[in-house]
C-alpha cells in the first residue's frame, strides 16, 4: 500500500542514505504534487492522488520546523539531516529558493552539525532561482535513472515537456555540489519490460556520469510498496557491479539494497 507523508515537517526518520533524517513536505499532505508520475513512487499515482489542498506556506513552513526542532533539542534528538522530499517534487513550491534560507537559518540555530538534503526529480534544476538555491545546499540529490528517453517516459513519465539533454547540461553547472541518484529495478509496465540493469542502460549511464562529474552518486532499488505491481528489486549482485563501475571511474557511490 503507498503512502503519503505528513506536510509540512514528517519524522525523523532512519533513512537508508542519509541516517537520522527530518523530513519537509513543502507539498499537501492529503496529496501529491508531481512533474513525475514514476511508476515506482511509494506515493502512488498522481490520478489517485489529486488534491485541491493548497501547499504550505513559507510561514507554515518555517514555524513547524521551529517548533519541531526545539522539541527535538529538549528530547535530545540530533538530527543527522534535513530532507526536503515528501509527495512529489519540492522544487514545485514557488517559495522554494526562500525556504531554502529560512531553513539554513534554522538549521545553524538549533543543530549547526546538520546536512540540509534535497531530493529533487531535475525537472525545476533549468530554473535559475532554483538552480542557485540548490547551490546552497548540502546534499543536491538531482534524479538521474538512464539517459534514455524511452525510458524516461515509460517509467518517470513526465508531467510535462522533459528536456533531457537540457537537464543534463544544468547537472554538469553543479559541478561537485550534485549528487546523482538512480533507481535501478527489473519488472514489465503495459507489456514492456522495464528492467534498466543491462549495459544498453548502464553503459550509457555511466558516460553522462563522468561528463556531469558529481561528487557522488547513489544507487537504490525499491524498498517500499509501488503502485505498479509488476516491478521487482534489482539483487544486489547487480547493484554492486553497477556501483563498482562507477567507482572505477574515480566517483563515490553509495549503494542501498
Amino acid at each position: 500500500m503507498t503512502a503519503l507523508h505528513q506536510s509540512p515537517i514528517f519524522g525523523p526518520i532512519q533513512s537508508r542514505r542519509l541516517g537520522v533524517s527530518l523530513g519537509i513536505n513543502l507539498l499537501p499532505g492529503d496529496g501529491k504534487r508531481c512533474s513525475f508520475d514514476c511508476i515506482y513512487c511509494e506515493c502512488g499515482f498522481n490520478k489517485e492522488r489529486r488534491t485541491l489542498s493548497p501547499l504550505p506556506t513559507r510561514q507554515e513552513v518555517a514555524e513547524a520546523l521551529s517548533k519541531k526542532l526545539s522539541e527535538m533539542e529538549a528530547e535530545g534528538i540530533r538530527p543527522d539531516v534535513f530532507t526536503f522530499a515528501g509527495n512529489g517534487e519540492p522544487t514545485l513550491h514557488p517559495q522554494f529558493a526562500e525556504i531554502i534560507d529560512d531553513t539554513i537559518a534554522l538549521r545553524n540555530r538549533f543543530f549547526p552539525e546538520a546536512k540540509v538534503s534535497v531530493l529533487s526529480n531535475s525537472t525545476m534544476i533549468q530554473n535559475e532561482k532554483v538552480f542557485d538555491a540548490l547551490m546552497k545546499v548540502d546534499n543536491n540529490i538531482l534524479k538521474l535513472d538512464t539517459v534514455s528517453e524511452l525510458f524516461i517516459n515509460r517509467v518517470d513519465r513526465p508531467a510535462g515537456n522533459f528536456n533531457l539533454p537540457g537537464i543534463v547540461e544544468s547537472m554538469k553547472r553543479f559541478g561537485k555540489q550534485c549528487i546523482i541518484q538512480t533507481m535501478f529495478l527489473h519488472g514489465t509496465w503495459e507489456g514492456e519490460d522495464v528492467s534498466n540493469v543491462t549495459d544498453d542502460y548502464v553503459a550509457p549511464w555511466l558516460e553522462t556520469i563522468e561528463e556531469i562529474g558529481p561528487k557522488e552518486v547513489m544507487i537504490y532499488t525499491i524498498d517500499r510498496d509501488t503502485p505498479a505491481q509488476s516491478l521487482s528489486k534489482a539483487t544486489k549482485e547487480e547493484l554492486d557491479c553497477i556501483a563498482e563501475k562507477v567507482r572505477a571511474r574515480g566517483i563515490k557511490c553509495q549503494v542501498s539494497y
